[in-house]
């Protein structure tokens, strides 16, 4: 039970410094579908803030669903649907192209942006837009406009204006340690801090509405549980219970949070209620109940338990109450949580291979019981599932450090978003915002 406690908290005493990510791309998927994002026509005495079309191509690359065609191999630049010569892209193998321009608006201190996704064996038009932007906004604007393509062509919403949550640590010259509580765009930029302490920090959770964090941190000298709203910064302690108060996940309808507490004399689920300040135990076991995640609909939640003499993953009804165990491959298995369609759950998985004893995210069919592994790396810590369900990001060990990584739910796609100076831990990804 003690080394089980100890493997969860060992991702809290790495250093880490910069909240800001960078990409690296590793693979993408065997199925990508092939698309040229032709650089826009910038119509401004001036260089602009940022780089629509590239910002849009990167994108697309690192979702795993598009191959996108460097900008050497281009036979001609485009700006308009009237200026493609649909022969010259299908000789270059591509299926769809997008194009457009920057344009300044006049007497304003706006920017237009018109772009055009079109489809090359149909040669029709599949999107035709103008935006309005500030020159400010312009990143926000090249998500908006890859979210656009990316639901036109795959019909699944794009999460490319979603952001991620995370933390970082760094080593003081006094030998104490700074956690920080980070917010950024899903591509890892535009990073801020939205809390700094001292003190240990884990789990970050967000509200379905996006407009809140929950998360626990030691600020005041033992675990506790606060809520912080992610614009103002407004902060409030939740719980502060003697013993552990750990794991918070919020509920699908935002009403209430699920929480491993240990007032009790052990560590069970308990639901909180946010509204009457007011929480109800959910397991009574001997073992340790924690890290658990609700269904979609609400009506059950996955968790890990030693109940059985190691961690496991275990599904409960909130009707009945009665755990049922989900994962048998294996003596250690954690941080399991639903996947969108509700049909299966990923997990941390410690590998049973000969010669592999690293820790792996995994993936196992509710129904049928097969497990499927998803990464290769090791280390991995901390699934959290995309809000379109496509993607996995988590934490792992990469050259000695820990970064964040993103893996495709199919298994193809895989990137990293390292800091420059040291460790990132456990991400969570928001919902659409």
């Amino acid at each position: 039970m003690k080394k089980f406690l100890i493997l969860i908290l060992t991702a809290f005493v790495s250093a880490a410094v910069n909240a800001e990510l960078v990409i690296e791309i590793e693979v993408g998927s065997a199925s990508a579908q092939p698309i040229a994002i032709v650089p826009f026509a910038n119509k401004n005495a001036s260089p602009l803030p940022e780089d629509v079309s590239k910002i849009i191509a990167n994108n697309l690359q690192r979702s795993g669903d598009f191959d996108t065609l460097p900008t050497s191999r281009m036979l001609g630049l485009p700006e308009r649907f009237d200026q493609v010569h649909f022969r010259d892209w299908r000789r270059l193998g591509q299926s769809y192209i997008v194009v457009g321009s920057v344009t300044h608006q006049n007497g304003s201190k706006q920017v237009i942006v018109d772009y055009e996704l079109v489809d090359i064996f149909t040669q029709k038009s599949l999107i035709s837009e103008r935006v309005k932007a500030s020159p400010t906004s312009l990143r926000k604007t090249a998500h908006y406009i890859s979210d656009r393509v990316y639901q036109q062509i795959t019909g699944v919403q794009g999460v490319f204006s979603t952001k991620i949550a995370y933390i970082t640590v760094k080593e003081l010259t006094n030998k104490q340690r700074q956690y920080r509580l980070n917010v950024a765009d899903a591509d890892g930029k535009g990073a801020y801090t939205l809390f700094t302490s001292r003190e240990p920090m884990l789990s970050p959770s967000w509200s379905n509405d996006g407009q809140h964090l929950t998360y626990v941190s030691y600020d005041s000298g033992r675990p506790a549980i606060y809520i912080q709203h992610v614009i103002s910064g407004n902060q409030r302690k939740v719980t502060s219970f003697k013993g552990l108060n750990d794991s918070p996940m919020w509920s699908p309808d935002d009403s209430s949070l699920v929480m491993t507490l240990s007032k009790d004399g052990n560590a069970e689920l308990y639901s909180y209620d946010l509204a009457r300040d007011r929480t109800e135990r959910l397991t009574f076991d001997s073992g340790i109940d924690t890290e658990a995640s609700w269904s979609q609909d609400g009506k059950s939640v996955v968790f890990t338990s030693d109940r059985g003499g190691s961690p496991q993953v275990y599904r409960m009804s909130l009707r009945d109450r009665i755990p049922e165990r989900l994962s048998f491959v294996g003596k250690y298995n954690t941080r399991p949580r639903y996947s969108r369609d509700g049909n299966s759950i990923f997990y941390v998985h410690k590998s049973t291979e000969p010669g592999d004893q690293g820790f792996h995210i995994a993936e196992i069919d509710i129904e049928t019981g097969d497990q499927r592994i998803l990464t290769s790396t090791s280390l991995d810590e901390s699934p959290s599932v995309s809000p379109n369900g496509r993607m996995i990001i988590y934490s792992t060990l990469r050259g000695g450090s820990k970064v964040l990584a993103v893996v495709s739910v199919d298994g193809g796609a895989k990137y990293f978003l390292p800091s420059n100076k040291g460790d990132v831990l456990e991400p969570a990804w928001s919902p659409f915002l």
